[in-house]
């Protein structure tokens, strides 16, 4: 696309926004300091570095399309390929199990620091920060239960695990010299019904209790809950009830994945309601057909409300915003820039809400011009804004990053 109609569609937008009483260049630097923590999952189906087993934990990723990511090095250059057609600076979320183990075996109640070095560097390197996430998927010891399990020996393999992992998290976070987000979601539950509700979930409890017995200063911990996964379909421990009478208590981020909620339900609903009891919000925004299946976001009318709603409590600062998709039936690369390019623009149209005015009306119980004014801003020109952030930010405006795409799949990842 070219500067000039760029640059004129923009300067439209300037006026048609003053308007509604919207400075376009405060909401640009705005959404110009918004961090996504981009998954490192996408690329390689959830797989990672430790074992080519097959993926559990009630978890699926599907589809088979050619390029998948082999290696650390393949991991990290389609993440710098991803990102370098993202707008803005941003964040890689690592799992566990992604840990430069440099061909070695390295149980996870074994997991050192030292196995995160490079990434560290990696990052640092390439102007990215880190998250983290253990991982309690996808191993001989997973089983139905991990931090719930009945059996001591199994149960305290996790918690180490854990623990080692806030370690790791902590390291990363004094490295990067800014907190790194630690989040800790379990796949325990069961097939069919479970009379025992009860024991398991203070089994998680008395678990997640000796995990934090430490504290960190430059990490931050995350809890998520979920409704089922694959295989666990009656029960699982950590329901959101339990995870948020747990943070609530004891001051804990709470993770809101979008896809682990009954359809029906308002994720954005939550964000007012949780962060007058917890500290902050971590979000891992995904798209759930029918179930958590974990599709590519897109701009619907979930993750714009989600985008509205942090907006609107003034939480731009309380919200850490992850993506948690893996689509293996495109291009992986593909699948990083269109989620994560969708959650900017959700995020570009909150900041454009003219609030003030809406709020004016409420206030004054003029429904008849709330909604008028509702309806009738989802038309204002937000794309040209949008448009500019990119140009701005030297990223492909509009759908010209297909080509960027395609070129890379060409030369780079057809050849694996």
């Amino acid at each position: 696309m070219k500067e000039a109609s760029i640059t004129k569609a923009y300067e439209i937008a300037i006026e048609r926004y003053q308007d509604v009483g919207i400075n376009v260049e405060e909401v640009m630097d705005k959404l110009q300091k918004v961090q996504l923590s981009l998954h490192c999952w996408q690329a390689d189906d959830v797989t990672g570095f430790e074992s080519k087993g097959e993926l559990t934990g009630g978890i699926q990723a599907t589809g088979n399309y050619p390029g998948k990511a082999r290696n650390i090095d393949e991991v990290r250059a389609d993440i710098k390929k991803a990102a370098s057609l993202i707008p803005g600076n941003h964040r890689v979320n690592l799992h566990e199990i992604y840990g430069d183990f440099k061909g070695e075996f390295v149980d996870r109640d074994q997991v050192e620091p030292k196995h995160f070095d490079s990434w560290m560097q990696w990052a640092k390197e390439n102007n990215l920060k880190l998250d983290f996430n253990s991982t309690s998927f996808s191993h001989p010891k997973s089983g139905n239960l991990s931090l719930s399990n009945p059996d001591e020996s199994i149960r305290n393999f996790w918690i180490e695990h854990t623990k080692r992992c806030r370690e790791i998290a902590q390291k990363i976070g004094e490295y990067q010299n800014d907190p790194c987000i630690m989040n800790i979601w379990v796949h325990d539950g069961s097939k069919d019904i479970t009379v025992n509700r009860m024991k398991y979930r203070a089994l998680l409890k008395d678990s997640l209790d000796k995990i934090f017995e430490k504290k960190y200063d430059m990490m931050k911990d995350c809890i998520e809950s979920k409704v089922f996964g694959i295989g666990l379909e009656s029960y699982t421990v950590g329901s959101n009830d339990f995870y948020v009478g747990y943070g609530s208590k004891n001051n804990k981020i709470i993770t809101l994945d979008t896809g682990h909620f009954h359809p029906t339900e308002s994720v954005a609903d939550k964000v007012s309601s949780l962060l007058l009891f917890v500290p902050e919000l971590m979000l891992h925004v995904s798209r759930p057909v029918r179930w958590d299946s974990d599709h590519v976001t897109i701009l619907n009318d979930d993750t714009l409300d989600l985008c509205k709603e942090i907006v609107r409590c003034d939480a731009l600062n309380k919200v850490h915003i992850g993506l948690d998709y893996f689509d293996a039936s495109i291009n992986r690369i593909g699948a990083y820039v269109i989620g994560s390019r969708a959650t900017q623009k959700c995020m570009c149209q909150a900041l454009l809400e003219p609030l003030n005015t809406l709020r004016k009306y409420e206030a004054e119980d003029k429904g008849f011009q709330r909604l008028a004014l509702l309806e009738e801003s989802k038309s204002l020109p937000w794309n040209a804004v949008w448009d500019m952030f990119c140009y701005k930010n030297n990223v492909p405006v509009g759908e010209e990053f297909i080509a960027e795409i395609e070129k890379y799949e060409t030369e780079v990842t057809s050849k694996r």
